[in-house]
Order: structure tokens, then C-alpha cells, then sequence
């Protein structure tokens, strides 16, 4: 597990502990099983987006308090300079910069996802609306159970209550996601 997970599952903890909340009532709210919920709590799995984003919710924090351990700060605007957004590594394969980390109470996740060959993630599920757009590279999204090559330049606009994924063909490749709503379903 890499160190930056590992710091979040434990502000994670930490959070959770001040509230005096229990594993298995996070879980609940959350919609996965207390084994799961306690897995990452423990840095013992990645974190899902969706279920980090699902946990933030739960402790009434934003979700860049457990990505970074600070508060958002801006309220008006935020500028994200090239290559300086919050930047999370999840697994081998697969990391993301949030473009606005630091705008308060955001009703939108704009992120930048690189992904590497090979990699093949879990489908997953959040409530909202789903937004990718290829920056570079060939990204096959998968919602459901059919696939779709994404190119440079295309976009695809999706209901992310259907199990879905994204891989990257022949090469790395790099999209712009927006997401509205991380309340996990």
C-alpha cells in the first residue's frame, strides 16, 4: 500500500474516532459491508473514489480534509496551476489530480486521470452524473457489461449508478473527468 494511502486511511481513523462513530455505522451509511469499510480504515485496501468521497460525507468533512489532511480554502474561485492539483496515486496503473482541492464546498470534482496499460480497475458506482473527456491517448470505458473506445477529443456523458471503469489502450492515456455527486448508492 503506498504512503499516501496509508495517511489517508488514517485520518480516516482519526476522524472517525473524535466523532465517536462506529466502523460498522460508517459502513452502513456508506452501503458496503464493515469487513470492507474496515480494510480501508486500515490501509489494508485502496480506497474506492466513490467510497472515500461516501466517508467524507458520513464525517461531514470535505473530502480534501482526508486526501491532504487541510481545508479547502477558497470561496470565490480557485486556479489550479498545470501539474499542482492534489495529486493521488491509488494503485499501480492509476492516479488522479483534483483540480479543485481547494474550493469550498464544490458541487463538482473536476480530476485529471492518467492511467498505464494493463491495469484493469474494479467497476464501481456513485450517484450523480459522470463527465470524461480524453485528453490523450485511447480509454476503454466500460458501463455495464458494454465497452466503448474513447480517442483523443471524445467524451462521454454517463449515469455512474451502472457498475462502470476505465483502461487505457495501447499506451498510457489521460482523460478529464467531472463528477457531481460521490454519494455512494
Amino acid at each position: 500500500m503506498n504512503e499516501q494511502i496509508e495517511l489517508i486511511s488514517k485520518r480516516i481513523c482519526e476522524l472517525r474516532e473524535i466523532l465517536d462513530i462506529p466502523k460498522d455505522e460508517v459502513a452502513k451509511r456508506v452501503g458496503i459491508p464493515t469487513e470492507e469499510y474496515a480494510k480501508y480504515e486500515n490501509g489494508k485496501s485502496d480506497i474506492p473514489i466513490g467510497v472515500l468521497y461516501g466517508v467524507a460525507s458520513v464525517l461531514g468533512v470535505d473530502p480534501t480534509v482526508l486526501l491532504t489532511g487541510e481545508d479547502p480554502k477558497m470561496d470565490i474561485y480557485t486556479v489550479t496551476r498545470k501539474n499542482h492539483g492534489v495529486k493521488i496515486k491509488r494503485y499501480e496503473g492509476y492516479e488522479f489530480l483534483s483540480l479543485a482541492a481547494n474550493f469550498v464546498h464544490r458541487e463538482m470534482e473536476p480530476m485529471i486521470v492518467t492511467l498505464t496499460p494493463g491495469i484493469f480497475p474494479e467497476l464501481v458506482v456513485h450517484a450523480g452524473n459522470e463527465f470524461n473527456l480524453v485528453l490523450e491517448g485511447k480509454v476503454c470505458i466500460t458501463i455495464g457489461g458494454r465497452k466503448t473506445i474513447l480517442s483523443e477529443g471524445d467524451s462521454i456523458y454517463f449515469n455512474p449508478l451502472i457498475p462502470h471503469s476505465q483502461s487505457a489502450i495501447d499506451g498510457t492515456a489521460k482523460f478529464l473527468t467531472v463528477i457531481n455527486d460521490f454519494e455512494i448508492k
